[in-house]
């Protein structure tokens, strides 16, 4: 095996999640290919063209020179034009040749992948244009490929793989960023704890403490007397984490105990991506 062992989890999930992306989306009429999503502007074409961009950025190939229309809505930011290039110039591809580009993309990267011989901390460009460590990349491959399979699953009314390994890949991702969640963003008080209880497909329960300085950490220990406890299912939070729906949208699917300010305040900024 090339492979360093601590990248296998997440090229594992990366398999897992985009050969269900290819087996949800193959049997598509054209028509079904233009279903809008949950995702502003985006389409079932969109997000297997942004998946099919990024993996081919990962492997090396020269960004599409593209101008974008100058109406699109959804695109606000710098780093959101950097994805709507790849996504733009597919708009007008047909079914068949999504297809063939998703297949022919999937059997390189997984090549890619499988040759793998560079250290999990050697440093390397990322799709979004930062410089990274290979581990962190792959990891971030993972959820972001799960998560748009997760889209793609509730647009076309097909759900699974709520705990497949792309899920536990989320749910460490997700979980590492809560302690700057409820501080940096939040503002939680000094001294405070806030709990994360969370069931479903993917079940856990995690403590973030603030210390007399304000600094957070997160451990998966029982609190006594937490300042707020957040219970939910998995799929609402992973849902919140990722940005796809708005707290007063799923507010019934939330419990809340203790300082309900606070938790509203966790709540608006739980989203870790755009």
């Amino acid at each position: 095996m090339t492979v360093h062992p601590s990248l296998q989890s997440s090229i594992d999930a990366w398999t897992h999640s985009i050969e269900a992306i290819t087996e949800l989306v193959t049997p598509l009429v054209e028509g079904e290919w233009n279903r809008a999503t949950d995702l502003p502007g985006w389409s079932v074409r969109d997000i297997v063209s942004h998946v099919i961009g990024l993996e081919c950025e990962m492997l090396g190939d020269p960004r599409p020179i593209h101008t974008l229309p100058r109406d699109l809505y959804h695109v606000r930011s710098e780093s959101a034009r950097r994805m709507e290039v790849q996504v733009d110039v597919r708009r007008h591809h047909t079914a068949p040749e999504m297809l063939s580009e998703l297949e022919y993309t999937v059997i390189r990267r997984s090549r890619q992948l499988r040759n793998e011989t560079r250290q999990p901390d050697t440093v390397v460009r990322s799709p979004l244009g930062e410089d990274r460590t290979l581990e962190f990349i792959l990891e971030q491959r993972a959820f972001d490929v799960w998560a748009h399979e997760q889209d793609l699953r509730r647009t076309l009314g097909q759900p699974g793989n709520l705990d497949s390994p792309g899920a536990l890949v989320a749910r460490d991702l997700l979980v590492r960023v809560l302690p700057g969640i409820v501080t940096n963003r939040a503002k939680a008080p000094a001294s405070s704890t806030v709990v994360f209880d969370i069931s479903g497909p993917v079940e856990f329960m995690r403590t973030v403490r603030v210390d007399a300085e304000g600094k957070a950490t997160v451990d998966g220990s029982v609190s006594l007397g937490p300042t707020v406890t957040l219970a939910m299912d998995w799929d609402t939070f992973h849902q919140l984490a990722c940005g796809r729906v708005r707290p007063s949208a799923v507010a019934e699917q939330v419990k809340i105990d203790g300082d309900h300010e606070l938790a509203r305040a966790i709540l608006d900024n739980l989203a870790v991506t755009p």
